[in-house]
């Protein structure tokens, strides 16, 4: 593939821009940082690594990402009333494509005050297979909750709740009281504040709500909120791959 090629799929503006930075000499090639000043040198782009003004960059023909979420960012390129998580990217990943729809896009969405794991992609089919109910990805959430949990409450999450736009009753896959004021819940679903709304009704409220895990993925302990990084083709494989039916609506 073409070098002005290379940079404009991975986001570093459009085909003349691109080719403006080669021309100007700010891209090397390789991980020994060879120059190369023709913007239509043809480099296999399978393990390449280039760098753009002195940035080290490799190259992907998907975006998959894992972002630490921190509190006080909306899941939207125009937010309302707070800074969007696209702020804490790098251009490239923010433009990549090109297109009306260019970027890294949410694997769905965590509300301004929720913390913790957030997929990222500019891949449509893993965004809708892993976002359907239909697929049963599993999602756990580390509620902190204001009133002592019981038992009651958990086995109602279990046995499932009515929420005000669904008549069906929404069912937890798991729930566990860690802890008199620590709800750990699993959802295989994501409705509109979902966990919020369940344990509402059941008479309780959520004061704080993490993201811990999607499917068989763990948020790193060592991934700072802001933080985000690629994840590796084996964390996308097992994020992939078909899941269990769990039996829960």
């Amino acid at each position: 593939m073409p070098l002005q090629e290379i940079l404009f799929s991975q986001g570093f503006g459009t085909r003349r821009v691109c080719c403006g930075l080669v021309q100007q000499g700010l891209v090397q090639v390789g991980p020994e940082r060879t120059p190369c000043d023709d913007p239509w040198t043809e480099f296999e782009t399978q393990g390449l690594v280039f760098t753009v003004q002195g940035r080290d960059w490799a190259f992907h023909e998907r975006a998959y990402l894992m972002l630490h979420k921190p509190a006080g960012h909306e899941c939207s390129q125009k937010p309302s009333n707070h800074p969007s998580i696209f702020t804490l990217l790098p251009g490239p990943l923010r433009a990549r494509g090109g297109g009306a729809a260019a970027g890294v896009q949410p694997v769905g969405r965590l509300d301004q005050d929720t913390t913790g794991m957030l997929l990222m992609s500019d891949d449509g089919a893993f965004i809708h297979r892993m976002t359907s109910p239909r697929h049963h990805v599993p999602k756990v959430y580390e509620v902190g909750v204001k009133h002592a949990l019981d038992d009651k409450q958990v086995s109602r999450l279990l046995d499932g709740v009515v929420l005000d736009d669904d008549p069906r009753p929404v069912r937890a896959a798991a729930c566990e009281a860690v802890a008199p004021l620590h709800l750990r819940l699993t959802l295989t679903e994501g409705k509109y504040h979902q966990v919020k709304r369940m344990v509402a009704a059941v008479g309780n409220r959520v004061e704080t709500l993490h993201r811990s895990r999607i499917g068989d993925l763990d948020l790193p302990a060592d991934l700072p909120p802001g933080a985000w990084r690629w994840l590796t083709a084996d964390e996308v494989a097992a994020l992939s791959k078909k899941q269990p039916a769990s039996g829960k609506a």
